[in-house]
């Protein structure tokens, strides 16, 4: 029984150390690489979006503060948003200069101020700031080869805007328009639309005004700025409510204009004037010792 056994045992050995050596070999190969990925499309690269310059002019009162705080909070929320801040002052104020410092947005302070003569009751306002920001930004771009991508928006801080307004100008190719709420005397304003086209215009107040529009109700594309460098809002010769027409006829003519908001039926800027602050307690008790700014 011992032989027989012994017998088998010789008979398996070549056996086994063949085995153990094939496996021996095996695992000292290196391990195969996973099988390579087929290259993934690249999905293309969008291009930035055209930055929008927003000009507001501001003057100093008692709201003044409190109306710049709602427009930063709006502008903070819009992408590629410069904000063009002008007073009507001989220089920047120091409230104004704290405000700028603290809004946490690409920001520019200007200053010039209105002349006696044109602040009297009845006279266009604001002129002198919108041209100034106008002159800013054609010295900002006066040496940059075209085409130059952007959108310039005129935003007076006493208006309340939605961000999808901001989505809409955006796309501007030339000058593009949109209804604004609570002006005129009425509940909106608007450019009346017809197959893509204006046509004429929903307004309570001289509908026979070459663009009976507001100023929140239309933006410009910084193209058509750049390219027609005589455009600017005029002293002589204009009347309260006629400085959008007299500013548009230099650039645009009803034919060419863009409407936006689904075709200017829905409203995305309101003309919400703070109400007047009333001060009549002020000069009557004794003033607080420490001094606050409002």
């Amino acid at each position: 029984m011992k032989s027989l056994l012994l017998s088998r045992f010789l008979l398996l050995l070549p056996w086994g150390l063949i085995v153990l050596l094939l496996l021996d070999t095996d695992s000292s190969r290196a391990p195969l690489a996973p099988p390579a990925r087929p290259p993934q499309p690249t999905a293309p690269r969008q291009p930035p979006l055209p930055p929008i310059y927003a000009i507001t002019p501001t003057y100093s009162r008692p709201v003044q503060k409190a109306e710049l705080t709602r427009l930063a909070n709006t502008f903070r929320q819009v992408a590629r948003l410069h904000w063009v801040l002008v007073e009507d002052a001989a220089r920047r104020s120091e409230l104004v200069s704290r405000f700028v410092a603290r809004a946490g947005l690409p920001c520019t302070h200007l200053h010039i101020p209105t002349p006696r003569r044109y602040k009297r009751p009845g006279l266009p306002r604001a002129t002198e700031q919108r041209n100034a920001g106008l002159a800013w930004l054609r010295q900002r771009h006066q040496h940059l080869p075209p085409p130059q991508p952007g959108v310039l928006f005129f935003a007076d801080d006493d208006n309340t805007y939605s961000l999808e307004l901001f989505e809409e100008m955006r796309t501007t190719r030339k000058v593009s328009v949109w209804p604004v709420g609570l002006v005129g005397g009425r509940w909106y304003e608007r450019p009346v639309v017809e197959n893509g086209k204006v046509v004429g215009w929903y307004t309570g107040w001289r509908a026979d005004r070459p663009f009976a529009i507001d100023m929140a109700g239309f933006a410009v594309s910084l193209q058509v700025i750049l390219s027609n460098p005589k455009a600017v809002f005029k002293r002589r010769g204009s009347q309260p409510g006629m400085q959008e027409s007299d500013f548009l006829k230099q650039i645009t003519t009803v034919e060419e204009l863009e409407p936006k908001a689904n075709n200017c039926t829905k409203v995305l800027v309101w003309h919400t004037r703070t109400e007047k602050v009333n001060l009549g307690n002020e000069p009557k008790y004794h003033l607080d010792t420490v001094k606050i700014e409002v």
